[in-house]
């Protein structure tokens, strides 16, 4: 599984724990990190809550990830920009069984956990059984177990939902304001992180034509 982790300007000074939290407890596992920044509070790419969102989105949608670790100050912020695009269903992680039960009653692809909010005594290790939940069990197997069949059911109807309230991503981007778009996917290692793992040529094309 490819992991992209999303930090945005408010938390890009907790990146490098993060990410080394999230490497330690998913690269035994055989995934990928593929840390996507910000970096640092100092980067010159600028990335927002709501561009958190835009580059999730062309992330997911393109194949480049699997699976997007994101957040903000409280999470929620991340949250709903990332629920605002297809192929994107994002879950709000407070804690450990936040992301199990994410995993197993809702299935989807994104997190967003608060990077400031509980911040304190002990937040790596929150984040590490946050991590560390997230792959303990297969995902979409249901819980409690006896409701599996039908939070399955549920989980594929939501799917089908966000198919209709949704448009294409393609048709979706060109009309957004195409600084923020392009301020979305600025990153340092953006271009080198994402032409070589992305697999929809057509959203390839657009991206290059928006980079360069």
């Amino acid at each position: 599984m490819k992991i992209a982790l999303i930090n945005e300007n408010s938390q890009a000074a907790k990146n490098s724990i993060i990410c080394e939290t999230l490497k330690k407890v998913v690269e035994p596992l055989g995934h990928e990190v593929h840390n996507y920044g910000m970096y640092s509070a100092d980067d010159a790419a600028q990335l927002t809550y709501v561009q958190n969102g835009i580059l999730a989105a062309i992330l997911l949608n393109s194949g480049a990830a699997d699976l997007v670790i994101t957040g903000c100050g409280t999470g929620e912020g991340a949250m709903l920009a990332c629920n605002a695009f297809p192929g994107v269903l994002c879950g709000h992680v407070v804690d450990p069984t936040d992301a199990y039960q994410f995993t197993q009653v809702n299935n989807g692809n994104c997190i967003a956990l608060p990077f400031a909010k509980g911040w304190g005594w002990g937040a790596e290790l929150n984040l590490q059984y946050v991590f560390e939940k997230l792959f303990v069990e297969e995902w979409g197997g249901g819980y409690p177990k006896e409701r599996a069949v039908p939070e399955q059911r549920n989980a594929k109807i939501l799917n089908e939902v966000k198919k209709v309230t949704h448009r294409e991503l393609l048709d979706i981007l060109p009309q957004l304001d195409q600084d923020l778009v392009k301020g979305a996917v600025a990153g340092e290692h953006f271009k080198e992180l994402f032409f070589a793992n992305a697999k929809c040529p057509e959203i390839k094309a657009y991206v290059e034509k928006l980079v360069g």
